[in-house]
């Protein structure tokens, strides 16, 4: 629930903190006096648009703070986007006069996007003119599906895939030609480097193979070269002066002396060492003529596999290690074709996909057959109660055109604002009071089941904890506002509600009664907020009834009123004025 709303500097806000209870709270005040406006800055701090229009006259930048208890349904979702979970959830937002806007959730910057999300669980607002959106089609097939518990997304997803199932299908019928085209230039393509058969490593390997074969006689004469300066394995080397002689002869000089000087001895043995590796080095080198002659045949079968690569390379304007890639790419695109070419396996994935759809729509349908009777039977209930006695609503479901991302069936809601009278189309009512009740019982027995912003199947455990009516009530009065005010304070005993309202039924019925009053300061109009109690409230009530002129009857109807609505004319508010 909205535990606290701040502004400062807010359209004719300068400074204002708003601590509505639990339960059913109005707000009240004279026409112009800004009782909306409290609603307006909370949709701004729940991501609504805002320009620079808001910012009061004079300031720098407005600034609106709302404080709710933290709902478990969004704790995973603020540890997601790095925002801090607390016990509360504060949102704050920033415009300044030139226009740009910030936003913070707990302290950490934020997106206007996320604000718009973190509401989806904290507030459903319903205006003055909520009908107009209960006449359109995806509003009403929402509120029924969110009734139902249906999940709407799977039907959705079968649709995009049947959709696109038709689209595969129609290309490859009006593109067959082409595509068949093209399925013979990548076979053509491909058969050439197939043809090649180029191995993932092969590149690198033939141009360390044919630089070897291409420097043979230089590698044997340098190896030949190494072997009779450190060895006498070469018959034509010169013994006595070879490295391992040398090294062999060093040690032996030593060893002789070493007696005398132990540290000689150490010198000998790094020399007898050194004469183990040189003796090693030479058998290598010795293996390594063994094997080694110039091999002009294979030179030649390599520079011809080069050329091949080169040139296929060159072709298709790619470098050479590129070719075994290339030729996985355009094996990939032609199977991709065959499968866009082969119309029967079309046909069957788009039968398959039509059945897919059918299935899933089938389930939406037989949801939606079971819910919206319950839903039009509670509607039903609450026009009686707003005056509308006789009057009957009803949901029809008629089948769509086609398969349709939401359904087989279009739901549209239908009312009989009278007994005997034949239900038709919302749209079509044409009373404003009418329309204003029927939105009334639609809202008040919706939000009492599921809540308008929870998503549907999550209604028990998502729906938001705080309703606002901003105005739905204009259009009626007498015994239909008593009617409101009872179904207002219903709703409050598990959920917060919060109303602006100019009823005095309705008021007389809250738990919290605020009132929002026009001051003048330095030639300057601002908007302040008061919690009323007591005398106070009476006289607020009174008002409301009979206009700026109390008299004794109208306050000794204001406390009637009062006692019989269940309000509390001397509870104490938390409230204080800023």
């Amino acid at each position: 629930m909205l535990r606290r709303l701040a502004l400062r500097d807010f359209v004719i806000v300068e400074a204002l903190e708003f601590e509505p209870g639990a339960g059913f709270s109005v707000l009240t005040g004279e026409t112009g006096a800004g009782k909306s406006i409290l609603v307006d800055a909370l949709q701004l701090a729940l991501g609504a648009r805002g320009d620079a229009v808001v910012v009061r006259e004079g300031a720098a930048r407005a600034e609106i703070g709302a404080e709710f208890d933290s709902p478990p349904a969004l704790l995973s979702w603020l540890d997601e986007a790095g925002f801090e979970a607390q016990d509360t959830l504060l949102l704050r937002r920033v415009i300044d006069a030139q226009g740009k806007s910030r936003a913070w959730i707990n302290g950490s910057a934020a997106t206007i996007a996320q604000l718009r999300e973190a509401a989806a669980h904290l507030v459903d607002i319903h205006g003055q003119h909520a009908w107009q959106g209960l006449t359109r089609p995806a509003v009403v097939r929402a509120l029924l599906d969110a009734h139902a518990g249906a999940d709407t997304a799977a039907v959705a997803q079968a649709w995009a895939g049947w959709k696109a199932a038709g689209a595969a299908l129609h290309d490859a019928r009006t593109k067959q030609a082409d595509l068949e085209r093209e399925r013979e230039r990548l076979a053509w393509q491909l058969g050439e480097i197939d043809r090649l058969a180029p191995g993932d490593d092969e590149w690198e390997a033939l141009n360390t193979e044919h630089s070897r074969l291409s420097h043979a006689q230089a590698l044997i004469d340098a190896a030949q070269a190494a072997l009779a300066m450190i060895s006498d394995a070469d018959s034509n080397a010169d013994a006595a002066a070879n490295a391992d002689t040398l090294a062999g002869h060093a040690a032996d000089a030593l060893d002789e002396v070493a007696a005398h000087d132990p540290q000689l001895g150490q010198v000998a043995e790094v020399l007898r060492s050194a004469q183990a590796l040189l003796q090693d080095a030479a058998h290598t080198l010795t293996s390594y003529l063994h094997r080694t002659e110039p091999d002009p045949d294979e030179l030649g079968r390599l520079d011809e596999r080069l050329a091949a690569w080169v040139g296929l390379a060159r072709r298709y304007h790619r470098a050479p290690p590129e070719l075994p890639a290339l030729a996985q790419q355009w094996r990939t695109e032609l199977k991709a074709l065959d499968a866009a070419t082969d119309l029967d396996a079309l046909d069957r994935a788009l039968a398959a996909a039509l059945a897919d759809y059918r299935r899933e729509a089938k389930k939406l349908t037989q949801a939606r057959r079971r819910a919206a009777p319950k839903l039009a039977d509670a509607v039903t209930q609450a026009l009686q109660q707003l005056g509308m006695a006789g009057g009957r609503f009803e949901i029809s479901l008629a089948p769509s055109d086609g398969p349709q991302s939401f359904g087989d069936e279009s739901p549209e809601f239908l009312v009989a604002g009278h007994a005997g009278s034949t239900p038709r189309p919302l749209a079509k009512v044409a009373s404003g009071g009418e329309l204003s009740r029927i939105a009334l019982a639609i809202a008040v027995t919706v939000t009492a089941t599921t809540g308008q912003g929870a998503p549907a199947g999550e209604a028990g455990d998502a729906r938001a904890g705080t309703l606002i009516f901003d105005e739905i009530d204009a259009g009626i009065g007498g015994a239909v506002a008593e009617a409101v005010g009872r179904l207002m304070k219903q709703l409050g005993r598990d959920r917060q509600v919060l109303a602006v309202t100019h009823l005095a039924q309705v008021a007389a019925s809250a738990d919290e009664h605020h009132v929002v009053a026009k001051t003048m300061r330095d030639g300057a109009t601002l908007s302040t907020l008061q919690a009323v109690v007591g005398e106070a409230r009476v006289a607020e009530i009174a008002r409301m009834l009979g206009g700026e002129r109390l008299s004794g009857t109208s306050l000794a109807h204001a406390q009637e009123m009062l006692e019989g609505g269940g309000g509390k004319p001397n509870a104490r508010n938390r409230l204080q004025r800023q």
